[in-house]
């Protein structure tokens, strides 16, 4: 008997020294979510906590440790029994968030979540908040920033409204030397855009007959601070998102390689791979973010077209020659012909195909690409 389908939901871990803005970026994605539901996990350090009682009430499930900091769990247990919490059914999350203390290792987070026995959660990147301002102090202060900032799958320079043009170039080629192929995107009062955490959720909440008022309804009419016209003012200007599509199948080779080589901040990759004779009867849902990468197999429906449908989120890159890139993994008429080396092929790509992957949902051949593209981190 096929057991029955684990859906997952992808958990961000939100980092950054004391002070450089990570309770303020949550909040801006909490009053900005557009029907998402969030889940918090607020790791405060000390016995008051402070960002706890911030985040109160702004989100549908919340979870709060206290006195000391969740990277210091003896193994990923305890991190477990909040995440089974988030993660049942009647909780109907989207996404997670985990906001590390201020003086937390991000990467024994990250090891935590990668190394979790939970079905039902994805690693959805590590993103580390810095102060632009006060920076170069913070180095001073807590030189362990550059081995954060070289684990981070994106970089958020906060506070750039403090600091001149000059400076702002300065600390982002700075931050961006540390962070090796992470994308680094400025921001300002923590106001980046909510699609470089979370893809829109497909069912708004509004659909529920009766829920208790949100923090997102009572922000909605609230005017922005500093005179800014919106949310969303030029939020989108500080990454870019590349389309591409082909009814080629692609050569498993070469699309590794281009993933192996996938240049410096390309943020996240989603979508689904076809890989024609490689594999006839499935498509791959594809999920990537940093360096992570991890493929889902599905079968195809019945009378769906086979195609190749990915999208590239990333800041500082060439769209031109990712999309390049990208057509140059169609295989030819030779190769695709050539079964027996497409099946090969595969063994590369498949050693990121988890174990016991969960059961993919079967579309139907007229969903939107929107619908499929938004299914790829499920």
């Amino acid at each position: 008997m096929t057991p029955p389908r684990t859906p997952q939901i992808p958990v961000v871990v939100l980092a950054g020294f004391l002070g450089s803005g990570k309770t303020t970026l949550l909040n801006h994605l909490l009053r900005n979510r557009a029907g998402t539901r969030i889940g918090v996990i607020v790791n405060d350090f000390g016995a008051i906590e402070i960002d706890a009682m911030t985040v109160s009430g702004q989100v549908g499930s919340t979870v709060s440790l206290g006195n000391g900091c969740l990277c210091c769990a003896v193994d990923a247990s305890e991190l477990d029994t909040f995440l089974e919490t988030l993660t049942r059914p009647s909780a109907r999350l989207d996404v997670i968030v985990i906001e590390a203390s201020g003086l937390a290792e991000p990467q024994e987070l990250v090891r935590m979540l990668l190394a979790s026995d939970n079905p039902h959660i994805l690693y959805g990147g590590l993103v580390e908040v810095v102060d632009a301002a006060e920076f170069g102090r913070t180095r001073q202060r807590h030189p362990e920033i550059d081995r954060h900032l070289a684990v981070a799958d994106l970089v958020v320079l906060n506070k750039t409204d403090r600091v001149g043009e000059a400076e702002r170039e300065r600390l982002r080629a700075a931050v961006a030397e540390l962070s090796g192929p992470a994308a680094v995107i400025s921001a300002v009062h923590g106001r980046i855009d909510p699609e470089l955490f979370f893809d829109p959720a497909l069912r708004p909440d509004h659909e529920d007959k009766v829920r208790q008022l949100t923090f997102e309804d009572l922000l909605r009419e609230e005017a922005p601070p500093d005179g800014h016209e919106g949310h969303d003012d030029h939020l989108h200007a500080s990454y870019e998102s590349v389309d591409f599509t082909s009814d080629i199948p692609m050569d498993p080779r070469r699309f590794m390689e281009f993933l192996d080589s996938r240049p410096d901040g390309l943020y996240r990759i989603k979508g689904f791979a076809d890989f024609g004779a490689g594999d006839r009867d499935n498509t791959y849902a594809l999920h990537a973010v940093g360096r992570f990468l991890r493929f889902v197999p599905r079968p195809w429906a019945r009378g769906e077209q086979r195609l190749t449908q990915l999208v590239m989120i990333g800041a500082g890159i060439d769209a031109e020659a990712l999309s390049a890139g990208l057509a140059a993994c169609r295989a030819d008429g030779a190769e695709r012909a050539d079964a027996a080396d497409f099946e090969r092929a595969m063994w590369g790509l498949l050693r990121y195909v988890p174990e016991q992957a969960p059961e993919p949902e079967v579309f139907d051949a007229h969903e939107t690409a929107d619908s499929r593209e938004a299914a790829a981190e499920a």
